[in-house]
């Protein structure tokens, strides 16, 4: 991992909380704490976690709560959850995952499975996001392309009564001194209108540059992305045998 990943552990037994303060503290990660569902909403709103491990049963909210609120909320509901619970009963895992629970560990947890999993959910999400910054290009492009055509098709007619008026004003005898005037100052308004669609063209391609640029500063390469896919397909069979 490039940047430290923060993780919001939310349990309301202290030792939970310690144990893994101290053993993802150690293995790089930035680790925040909260005691009940409230304070998990209030930590994820300062902290902005890249993943929260959540206690189902708890005071105050219960795990199933947070996560409603939480995926409720456009500017948390792509933060991925991993719930801890006593419970096994597949019934109560089954919401958890319609709740939009990434993963679902029971309670009494190896440490090691759980480091494969938050690994496995934060390897997920960033191949969906680089996914999702793929789409966005894909789309600007549609959308330019689009623009484009109607630019041209504008562009061409402007051109077409140009080029119509210029026969015109050629052939001479179909116009006089006193209809000159109008004529003259229809071509300029012609003119004027091919310029605002070279700009207005002009404009749309230097936004979707932009757009683009900034959208590449999150954009790892397709070599990169595959090898990616490659190990999170690979770990997810390990943990399947």
């Amino acid at each position: 991992m490039n940047t430290r990943k923060k993780i919001l552990i939310v349990d309301d037994e202290r030792i939970n909380l310690e144990f893994f303060e101290v053993m993802l503290s150690k293995l790089g990660f930035v680790v925040e704490e909260a005691g009940d569902g409230v304070e998990a909403l209030e930590k994820t709103r300062r902290f902005m976690p890249d993943l929260i491990l959540l206690d189902n049963i708890m005071p105050r909210m219960s795990g199933w709560e947070v996560t409603k609120t939480l995926k409720a909320d456009p500017k948390y509901s792509g933060i991925p959850i991993i719930m801890f619970s006593a419970l096994g009963d597949a019934k109560d895992k089954v919401e958890g995952f319609e709740l939009g629970v990434d993963d679902y560990i029971t309670k009494p947890f190896n440490f090691s499975e759980v480091l494969a999993r938050i690994r496995a959910v934060l390897r997920n999400r960033e191949l969906f996001a680089q996914i999702a910054v793929r789409e966005s290009r894909l789309s600007m492009a549609e959308e330019l392309n689009t623009d484009m055509k109607i630019n041209l098709q504008d562009f061409v007619k402007s051109v077409d009564d140009l080029d119509a008026a210029i026969v015109m004003l050629s052939r001479g005898g179909e116009t006089d001194s006193r209809s000159l005037p109008g004529f003259v100052e229809n071509i300029k308004e012609k003119t004027q209108r091919v310029r605002k669609h070279i700009a207005e063209l002009d404009a749309r391609i230097e936004k979707t540059i932009r757009e683009w640029e900034d959208l590449k500063k999150n954009e790892i390469g397709l070599f990169a992305l595959e090898n990616q896919i490659r190990k999170f397909l690979h770990g997810e069979e390990g943990r399947g045998e």
